[in-house]
């Protein structure tokens, strides 16, 4: 029975950090830390509970069912478990995630040299996506081409980054901005949202398998505990930076308390800092970690697709990483504008489902527990991804008054009674027989 050694789950937790760590955890983090100001622990304690402690709980979700998103979903029924999926690939694929990668690696990396305008955009997301395809094409070595060699030079760089950041800040912790005044925790765990690390762990759960299947490991149980090892590293490395850039952006009012978005505020502090050579910095860091991320989101929807439909695994790579070129030439406004409502309304399901799964030893019959709880999810998370877009005079008043809707969260209450009341119904009704369960 194969096992894997010490140097080889370690390149395995280096690849699962590198896979997470992409566009959004690195541009929302410092916008988050400057608005949240003298409120920075609680608006980070928040942001580290939906873009760190959900992605690990959703890792292990995956690693105890034994699979992927399937299994995950399977007490919903094949329909709706192919549904949900296919809108959580979408989302973190060629609609939104991987385009991002693409945009926020340039505006960071390359724009301060070139201009922003859409010459530069689209010769360098042409060179991007190449390299991304051709690393997507042969997943069997993502341990070695990320874990081993992409990695460590991205480590590296994030701890001159980080370093800089913790003994270097540009000034004092800034004043707190009207939306954190009342509510930094909500307004931190809304922002963990826009990572889009809980979806992505849906997704990358089954890279993650792989990749352990594919240095010989074929036992089930090992597969599980290196999947958590990998999580558990991943995690690690992710609340180290974000601790990190949550800290750069507070102290950073002073220069640039005008800046409107993550971006700003870092490429404002490494030109403050190091100068020419903190944009070059920048751009290393910014470009491994996009790249990395778009190769595990397009690695994952290739698989995925390429089960579901009577298409080859590389036809899939190469469709979805050309339709993520066009996309990622929109800019990156329009791709933030669009992809909130969508995150508020994915989210809410996501964090049921992994919830549901890992007290899945509780349930007496899964499918009386999932359907009524899902459902009520779906419909609350439809509301508040509508709220979100703008629409807020289409959603009826019942729901702009259930508790914490003005943040967002008018989900959690009725979900929470509904799951009380399943479970209850439940017990009440025991076990199912074989036929029906």
């Amino acid at each position: 029975m194969t096992r894997l050694q010490g140097s080889d789950l370690l390149a395995l937790g280096f690849m699962t950090f590198a896979l997470f760590l992409g566009a959004g955890n690195i541009i929302f983090p410092p916008s988050a830390g400057m608005a949240a100001g003298e409120h920075i622990g609680l608006a980070a304690l928040g942001f580290l509970l939906t873009g760190v402690g959900l992605p690990l709980l959703t890792i292990v979700a995956l690693a105890r069912v034994g699979g992927g998103m399937p299994l995950l979903t399977a007490p919903l029924g094949k329909r709706a478990g192919i549904l949900f999926a296919v809108a959580v690939y979408l989302a973190i694929g060629p609609l939104f995630a991987t385009p991002r990668t693409a945009v926020v690696s340039f505006e960071m990396g390359v724009a301060p040299f070139t201009g922003n305008s859409g010459t530069p955009l689209l010769i360098y997301s042409l060179a991007y996506f190449a390299a991304v395809m051709f690393l997507s094409l042969n997943p069997g070595q993502l341990v070695d081409r990320i874990g081993k060699f992409i990695t460590p030079v991205l480590l590296a760089a994030l701890l001159v980054l980080g370093g800089a950041a913790l003994l270097v800040p540009a000034g004092e912790i800034g004043q707190v901005s009207a939306d954190y005044q009342a509510t930094p925790f909500v307004q931190g765990f809304l922002q963990g949202y826009l990572t889009m690390d809980t979806l992505g762990a849906l997704v990358f759960g089954i890279v993650i398998a792989s990749a352990i299947r594919d240095r010989g490991v074929t036992d089930a149980g090992l597969i599980t505990r290196y999947s958590v090892i990998a999580g558990l590293i991943a995690a690690v490395g992710l609340s180290l930076v974000y601790l990190a850039l949550f800290y750069l952006g507070a102290t950073s009012q002073g220069i640039a308390g005008e800046a409107q978005n993550g971006v700003q505020i870092l490429t404002t502090y490494v030109q403050h800092t190091f100068g020419i050579a903190g944009s070059l910095l920048l751009a290393i860091v910014i470009t491994l970690a996009c790249l990395t991320t778009a190769v595990g989101l397009l690695t994952a929807c290739g698989e995925f697709f390429s089960s579901l439909l009577p298409i080859s695994y590389r036809v899939v790579v190469v469709i979805f990483g050309c339709f993520s070129l066009l996309v990622a030439n929109q800019g990156l406004t329009q791709l933030i504008s669009v992809s909130v409502p969508v995150l508020v309304g994915l989210y809410p399901l996501a964090i049921v489902l992994v919830a549901l799964n890992l007290l899945g030893g509780l349930w007496l019959s899964p499918r009386r527990v999932f359907v009524p709880v899902m459902t009520v999810t779906l419909i609350f998370g439809l509301v508040d991804g509508f709220a979100a877009a703008g629409f807020k005079q289409l959603v009826p008043r019942l729901f702009s008054e259930m508790p914490l809707a003005a943040q967002s969260l008018g989900w959690l209450v009725p979900v929470l009674v509904t799951l009380l009341l399943a479970a209850a119904l439940d017990r009440v009704l025991g076990r199912p027989s074989p036929q029906l369960a």
